[in-house]
């Protein structure tokens, strides 16, 4: 299978769909959310930095993302393809991102956009910061993560258009839809 990067708004199911395909298909999962609210849990010295980034609902500084994408990357086991979810949400991060694959004889794979509306994206966040108790997730923080997402992320789409990659999915009101849109996309590559 090949790399995977998983793309949309804050709230799109990027993490959902992930371990979706994660379980079909036995990738590797890189979620820089996950990982990054590990090193918060565990009082790292990048946990604490990282923290005041995304509690004002701003990217982690890309030279940071990097090194820590490299080091989980290596640790995953070779030949299943890896799914990065959550990363590269720039241009910068990926082309750095693509950098440090060919330095490993890797490509970057196919990107996967998920295109949901706004609306049900802070419905989701909202929910979920109930049911998970996740403080990056009131409103107010939700919106400067929107804000962030069109000036700086979804810029990224026509990179990833460029670059052959790009292969979006729009959310039609069920989770089973799009994610047999998503594998039946996903079986042509093997």
């Amino acid at each position: 299978m090949k790399n995977i990067i998983i793309f949309g708004a804050p709230g799109s199911g990027k993490g959902t769909y992930s371990d979706e395909i994660v379980n079909r298909y036995n990738m590797g999962h890189i979620s820089t959310g996950d990982v990054l609210r590990g090193e918060i849990k565990n009082g790292t010295e990048l946990g604490k930095i990282a923290e005041g980034y995304i509690q004002n609902g701003q990217l982690i500084p890309d030279d940071l993302m990097i090194s820590i994408l490299a080091k989980t990357y290596d640790a995953m086991p070779a030949g299943k393809g890896v799914i990065f979810d959550g990363f590269p949400r720039t241009i910068a991060q990926a082309e750095a991102l693509k950098k440090m694959l060919a330095e490993r004889n890797h490509d970057m794979g196919v990107m996967i956009e998920l295109i949901v509306d706004e609306e049900t994206l802070l419905a989701r966040l909202l929910n979920r910061a109930i049911e998970q108790g996740r403080a990056d997730d009131n409103e107010e923080t939700i919106k400067k993560r929107f804000a962030v997402y069109h000036s700086q992320t979804a810029p990224l789409a026509e990179w990833f258009e460029k670059e052959g990659m790009r292969n979006t999915f729009t959310w039609k009101g069920s989770k089973e839809t799009m994610l047999s849109e998503i594998f039946a996309f996903l079986d042509t590559l093997k």
